[in-house]
């Protein structure tokens, strides 16, 4: 459900959580909206993993959470990666939440900030376009940390 439907709600169970405990707020908001989309990805992923796979490593001796590290994880790996861009990504652009919770500007995030720059008669569009730079480099960083393992998620079911 998008967080716009519940803006009134969310206000007025988080409005009275001042200063930083706004952002506690947030977190809890964009891990309740984020949670039930990663477990369903996740469940897929691990569904697609054949039992034969954990018996087998089961019967060499390690324990479960050993078989879990060793066996599962690697096979689940582009399910993981796949969650984590998803879930980054949409909790990186949540606008409606912030809009509704965060009233001090300095305690703003970018997404809720922005809008700032474009007033009635005046456009600053230098400080738009910074703001947007400066907005973009956290997703490029993680794109380039995870970019291997996610190609190599994209093609791993191509080859027989």
């Amino acid at each position: 459900m998008e967080s716009t439907v519940l803006a009134v709600g969310l206000y007025q169970e988080f409005s009275g959580w001042k200063g930083y405990l706004v952002w506690v707020a947030l977190i809890l908001i964009n891990a309740a909206f984020n949670l039930s989309f990663a477990i369903w990805i996740m469940q897929a992923f691990f569904s697609s993993v054949p039992r034969e796979v954990d018996e087998a490593a089961l019967m060499d001796g390690p324990g479960r959470i050993q078989t879990l590290f060793k066996n599962s994880l690697p096979l689940v790996w582009p399910g993981i990666v796949t969650a984590v861009v998803f879930v980054f990504i949409n909790t990186w652009n949540e606008y409606a939440a912030a809009f509704v919770l965060v009233q001090k500007a300095e305690l703003q995030p970018l997404t809720v900030a922005m809008p700032r720059f474009l007033g009635l008669y005046v456009r600053e569009w230098q400080f738009m376009f910074t703001t947007s730079v400066i907005a973009i480099v956290p997703v490029i960083i993680m794109f380039a940390l995870i970019e291997k393992r996610l190609i190599g998620g994209l093609t791993a079911g191509s080859i027989k």
